[in-house]
């Protein structure tokens, strides 16, 4: 039998068994992976809601997930757009030691999640809360500023079992329409992360709809909340840039990246990475993660 026909068998099996034959030659390896030592692997990804709507269905989808999660494997990962029941499926299909904490913006189950995943090996919560974006941020599924849809913030103060400190981490998901909902949920962001406990050092996650760096909804964050980003401020960065938002299109290298993860009160970003992970042709969500090692 040719070297041809059994390559071509060989991706036959591959496909039928859900392998990706491409990176299984290729010994694929994780852009950060497991963090090691007492940085953490921060992710900020959005899933793109649980749609049935092929090519790109969520149980198409759902196989190249689990598969970058498993792999990458951060120590916080902060989500946006997730159903319920696609939440839930994603903690099925990472490994047993990972928790999540989360509400629906509509209240309860119900409507997109801002959930944050996390390593419960590494990080114990030890308080967490949920705000609207809006002019009555503790009425849940509010909304207001010109936003059609609820926006809202998930945040969990989290005890770092390995070092003994703790950090906050913050998600969110600003509006894709409205510049001033952009600009107005970013003034009660840096608000709320002003008031917290001087010192505390802080991670904000999000899709924020609008590219960094140079917009006012960035500017508001970065200046009036003492907030460092992590792409820029990288010691390295593992891959190139690409428009964080790609649609199932083909990528935009140098693209607008909005998709961001801030902190404040970081010592060290030793690392930066935008994922661009897919498999046979199918990427896990219409965005790519990205991700940052941090030394709180």
């Amino acid at each position: 039998m040719s070297r041809g026909v059994l390559k071509r068998l060989a991706l036959v099996c591959a496909a039928l068994i859900g392998l990706s034959p491409v990176a299984h030659a290729a010994g694929e390896r994780p852009v950060i992976g497991p963090a090691r030592g007492d940085a953490l692997h921060v992710m900020s990804f959005n899933l793109r809601y649980a749609s049935t709507t092929e090519p790109n269905s969520w149980a198409a989808r759902r196989p190249v997930m689990a598969q970058l999660l498993r792999r990458e494997q951060p120590t916080v990962l902060g989500t946006q757009e997730g159903l319920y029941g696609q939440l839930k499926d994603i903690q099925r299909d990472l490994p047993e030691h990972y928790d999540w904490i989360g509400v629906g913006r509509a209240g309860g189950s119900r409507d997109e999640f801002m959930a944050i995943f996390y390593d419960t090996r590494r990080l114990e919560p030890m308080e967490f809360d949920h705000y609207w974006l809006s002019a009555t941020p503790s009425v849940i599924g509010s909304k207001s500023w010109g936003n059609n849809v609820i926006r809202m913030v998930t945040w969990v103060r989290f005890g770092d079992k390995r070092t003994g400190t703790e950090f906050v981490v913050v998600n969110t998901h600003f509006d894709h329409e409205s510049e001033n909902s952009r600009q107005r949920s970013a003034e009660l962001v840096r608000d709320r992360i002003n008031a917290l406990a001087p010192g505390l050092p802080v991670v904000l996650t999000g899709d924020f709809n609008t590219a960094a760096p140079g917009t006012p909804a960035y500017d508001i964050l970065m200046n009036g909340a003492g907030m460092t980003d992590t792409w820029p401020a990288a010691a390295e960065r593992r891959t190139p840039l690409h428009g964080t938002f790609h649609g199932y299109r083909p990528l935009v290298p140098n693209g607008s990246r909005i998709d961001w993860i801030l902190t404040r009160g970081a010592k060290a970003v030793p690392a930066a990475a935008i994922n661009t992970y897919s498999r046979g042709g199918q990427f896990p969500s219409d965005h790519l993660p990205v991700q940052a090692l941090v030394h709180m």
